[in-house]
């Protein structure tokens, strides 16, 4: 076991060394992968971890996430990454967990307690009669008021400007005299760069050393998948009992309770589906049955988010009044046919809003083109669906809430792992120009998506310049008519001048679309340079093979 502890300890000052040489001065991508490698060995090398199918699957599925990193390096791979990273932590250390948001929760644990792991496990080292105990031991008795000490010093600082020059300036001393001995003990290693490999020491300890507290699993064990049927105490009653014992007096008596719910929820329900019927007859008659005519003057912007929005309280609400009904023995009483029937309408009639909402979107972006809120939209309606089917699941065969839980979390981890095969940037890019005569290019927004989406602004130069007129350069070169008597400017204000400006003004609108998109080549090159093998991606090197072979036929073909 004592080895066991020294291997622990080298993989963890070895995997902050490892977590500086990745990672400084370099962006994310390769380096990703090679320190979710380094984990894998690590753990799996690891006799105290156990192996099971859990372990398997978070494993799997975090390289999987760190691959896509390197292939398609974006904002969404990366935060899918370090979702899949401590998704991976969570299960890996209480391998009992059985939720997607438990294990979350485990790894917020996991890496929370870090730092005190890794100095308990330092304190209990011992190389002969050497121990580290004696001064690390009394940290434990000085971290806390150095933690109290500073929060208070910044609330006086704040109340008291005088303190607050006189704590800057002390602060500033102390900061100096600390890095002038950095600097003669460590040389020429900067105190940003130590501190960036302390940040490495304690990320990959709270990686490795396992909190000891079960207390997360057995909680979790507790939960049950399936509903069970149990007597109420007569003498405790839940906040949603009593809530309802507000409004129904006498009546929620023990024997009278099942009844009195079920009567309450089949009137709510019942008052529910014919409000969003309402809503639904609406949509049916001004949008599915709506002419071609009404469709090109309704301001889907508005309507969209409007509808989203509805949406959004309805499937919520939805889920949070059949969880209040259903989340008891209601489930089991033997006239609640009539209620379920009136929640299965309800959700189906959720199920049509969203294919409503659906409708409008497509209506948008077959109008407008594709933006990431719009596909945020759509995912969210996918999201909503999911909700609603496991909802109908829950009540048809009795779920927990337990179940909704686990069930939509894995479900939105799938989805959150799939959307990082599509390079989004490119897909938006290349959609708006290949239906361009359908919609209303915006080519500002086009311009403002990331480097990756270079090579097709610029196989499309000559396509784009003719929208420049439309866009944010328009303003740059502007034909201001003046009016006025004087016989220099009425000149100017003849046809003839009015066109020749307006030429004029157009081609240094191209002109500048032109050395914008150049510059943007130029300036992605130059940070490409800058990168070393460890900031590798597909999708850069992509980008910059392009870039290469484009600027070769330039010069090889200047005119």
């Amino acid at each position: 076991m004592k080895k066991q502890f020294d291997l622990q300890l080298i993989a963890v000052f070895g995997g902050g060394l490892l977590f500086n040489f990745l990672f400084w001065m370099e962006r994310l991508a390769l380096n990703l992968l090679l320190y979710s490698l380094f984990i894998f060995i690590v753990l799996f090398v690891d006799k105290a971890t156990p192996k099971s199918k859990i372990m398997f699957f978070a494993a799997g599925s975090h390289l999987l996430a760190a691959l896509l990193v390197v292939y398609n390096q974006s904002d969404l791979t990366i935060i899918s990454y370090y979702f899949s990273l401590c998704i991976f932590i969570g299960f890996v250390h209480m391998q009992q967990l059985r939720s997607i948001f438990t294990a979350l929760l485990a790894a917020f644990l996991q890496l929370f307690t870090g730092p005190i792991n890794l100095v308990k496990k330092l304190i209990s080292v011992k190389v002969g009669s050497f121990s580290l105990k004696p001064i690390l031991r009394p940290i434990k008795y000085i971290i806390i008021p150095i933690i109290v000490l500073i929060f208070f010093s910044i609330l006086y600082s704040i109340a008291n400007p005088v303190f607050a020059k006189y704590l800057e300036l002390i602060s500033t001393n102390i900061g100096n005299f600390i890095s002038s001995i950095f600097t003669f003990i460590f040389g020429d290693l900067s105190v940003l760069r130590f501190m960036h490999i302390v940040l490495g020491i304690l990320f990959t300890a709270g990686i490795i050393i396992k909190f000891k507290d079960d207390g997360l699993e057995k909680a979790e064990l507790t939960l049950e998948e399936k509903m069970i049927r149990k007597k109420r105490n007569a003498k405790k009653f839940s906040f949603g009992y009593e809530l309802t014992a507000i409004f129904a007096g006498k009546l929620m008596k023990k024997n009278m309770a099942l009844k009195t719910e079920n009567i309450i929820g089949i009137i709510s329900f019942a008052a529910l589906n014919l409000l969003i019927l309402s809503l639904n007859i609406i949509d049916v008659s001004t949008l599915w049955l709506g002419n071609a005519s009404s469709i090109q003057t309704v301001n889907y912007s508005a309507e969209l988010h409007e509808g989203t929005n509805a949406l959004i309280m309805s499937i919520v609400l939805a889920m949070l009044v059949i969880i209040y009904f259903f989340s008891g023995n209601l489930n089991f009483f033997s006239r609640n046919k009539t209620i379920r029937i009136l929640a299965y309408v309800w959700i189906f009639q959720n199920a049509f809003l969203v294919s409503s909402v659906l409708l409008r979107d497509y209506n948008y972006v077959a109008m407008h083109g594709l933006t990431y809120k719009r596909i945020g939209v759509l995912v969210f309606l996918i999201l909503c669906t999911i909700g609603l089917i496991t909802v109908y699941i829950k009540v048809a065969q009795q779920k927990t809430l337990f179940f909704l839980f686990k069930t939509n979390g894995f479900v939105w981890y799938c989805l959150l792992l799939v959307a990082g095969f599509v390079n989004w940037d490119v897909f938006i890019v290349n959609y708006n120009i290949n239906n361009r005569n359908n919609i209303a290019l915006d080519l500002d927004h086009l311009l403002d998506m990331s480097d990756k989406t270079l090579p097709l602004l610029d196989k499309n130069r000559e396509l784009l310049k003719k929208y420049v007129s439309k866009s944010s350069y328009a303003n740059r070169y502007v034909y201001t008519e003046v009016d006025t008597d004087t016989t220099a400017i009425a000149q100017v204000k003849t046809p003839i001048d009015t066109a020749k400006l307006n030429l004029e003004n157009k081609i240094r609108q191209m002109k500048a679309f032109d050395d914008d998109l150049d510059e943007r080549i130029e300036q992605f090159n130059k940070q490409y340079l800058k990168t070393s093998w460890l900031s590798w991606n597909y999708r850069d090197w992509q980008t910059r093979e392009y870039c290469t072979k484009s600027s070769q036929v330039s010069y090889n073909n200047p005119n």
